[in-house]
């Protein structure tokens, strides 16, 4: 693999991975697929991790996929097309590498902040899309361009897009390949908050994210994934297998201890997934 495109820091409890070709305004290459997975899994592994936020460097967050650097390289592109068989124990199962670059980030058992600036387009879009929350400044412009180049989008964001807007507002975006500002993405409800600062307002929310514990935030973002489009007895069957996990845990002692005593709990390392 080349020079990496996709840089990644831990600092503290908070792990910072930033896209890496500003000059190309973030656009994706096949290496930056392959990297954002690794990078994923690395994450993963570090139970002192309790957040992680997500960026691009210089004035746009992702442009998309770089078709023109991608299709230099048509074997590699048809192996990428190429899904984990469905037997295969997770992570990957039934994604293929272009998939698996933006659900890697939503199977991770800790909560991913993307924060969104300038151009948000195709590839890019999903990626952000697969976060658990979206931070944009308000004048971001943000895609799904896959309808200027005549297919659709094909990673992953059929599926998060449902969760966020109505049939129509998708089909829509889906369609045309409209143009949105990151204040009207805000009041469709793609992503979660617009302003001028959107790394300010993402820090808010990732400090208190911090403080709690971490089982206990791995688990509400295991049940609400696995319970959203599911069923209502799938979604109290998750909530009491997991509700009891945590009950037995060290972290949901420590939280019930601090409260009893008034004083600011010090969790221990994720234990949950």
């Amino acid at each position: 693999m080349s020079e990496s495109s996709v840089t990644y820091r831990v600092d503290g409890p908070v792990a910072h991975v930033a896209l890496s070709r500003p000059d190309k305004l973030n656009g994706l290459t096949l290496n930056m697929l392959a990297e954002l997975v690794d990078i994923a899994g690395r994450i993963k592994q570090d139970r002192n991790v309790r957040a992680v936020v997500l960026t691009g460097e210089g004035s746009s967050f992702c442009a998309g996929l770089d078709f023109p650097s991608a299709t230099k390289e048509p074997k590699r592109i048809a192996k990428y097309f190429v899904p984990v068989p469905s037997f295969v124990p997770l992570p990957g199962r039934g994604t293929n590498m272009f998939q698996r670059a933006c659900w890697a980030w939503r199977e991770l058992p800790v909560p991913v902040v993307a924060v969104i600036k300038g151009h948000c387009y195709g590839g890019g879009l999903q990626l952000a899309l697969a976060a658990d929350f979206r931070f944009t400044a308000a004048d971001a412009e943000l895609s799904v361009l896959e309808a200027k180049w005549g297919i659709i989008p094909d990673m992953t964001g059929t599926a998060t897009l449902r969760e966020l807007v109505g049939i129509d507002t998708a089909k829509l975006l889906t369609m045309t390949g409209k143009m949105i500002s990151g204040t009207e993405a805000k009041d469709i409800g793609l992503v979660t908050h617009a302003s001028d600062d959107p790394e300010a307002a993402a820090q808010d929310l990732i400090d208190i994210l911090v403080q709690q514990s971490p089982d206990a935030v791995a688990g509400a973002k295991k049940i609400f994934n696995a319970a959203w489009s599911g069923s209502p007895a799938q979604a109290f069957a998750t909530e009491r297998r997991i509700q009891l996990r945590l009950l037995t845990g060290e972290n949901s002692k420590i939280a019930r201890k601090a409260r009893m005593k008034g004083e600011a709990p010090n969790y221990r390392p994720r234990k949950l997934y």
